[in-house]
């Protein structure tokens, strides 16, 4: 299950808690939220290795282009070497060598580039998710305060009844 999901499940069971009488505090399952929790806490780290997965899938796509690179650049150069012989055969070597560098550096960029927006747009929905699991997690907290603060005001109201 997904962090999102955990966190409207956590929603859910905080708004459909049962209100205390005369109070506007409400009781709330301590095992359920707990459980909850963890389950956050272990899905959280799954996010992560993905970001990492496609953090590293980012590096070996670059890698992967400046091999093409290295190799077409190889492959120029032995052409050029094979037809050094004729001046303008050198020349018109030389010239296609530079338009397939060029090309091999050109997809280099667009390849790093869309690995980097890519990786960049997982890491922000992580970050998003991460940020709504924060806001959930202090939204039960400050409920769970209320409601402990509420159980100390009874307990006061009773002992001063007595």
């Amino acid at each position: 299950m997904d962090v999102l999901e955990l966190i409207d499940k956590l929603d859910d069971l905080i708004h459909n808690a049962r209100p205390v009488p005369l109070t506007d505090q409400v009781r709330i399952d301590r095992e359920a939220i707990f459980e909850l929790l963890d389950e956050m806490r272990s899905t959280i780290p799954e996010e992560v290795k993905q970001a990492r997965w496609i953090v590293k899938e980012r590096q070996e796509m670059l890698a992967e282009a400046r091999r093409e690179a290295d190799r077409m650049l190889a492959e120029a150069r032995e052409r050029v070497q094979h037809e050094v012989s004729q001046q303008e055969v050198v020349r018109q070597a030389e010239r296609e060598a530079q338009d397939m560098l060029e090309a091999a550096r050109q997809r280099e960029r667009e390849v790093r580039l869309g690995a980097e927006d890519y990786a960049d747009e997982v890491l922000g929905t992580l970050e998003v998710n991460l940020g709504k699991f924060m806001k959930a997690v202090q939204r039960g907290r400050e409920r769970l305060q209320g409601k402990s603060d509420a159980l100390e005001d009874d307990g006061a109201q009773e002992q001063g009844a007595d």
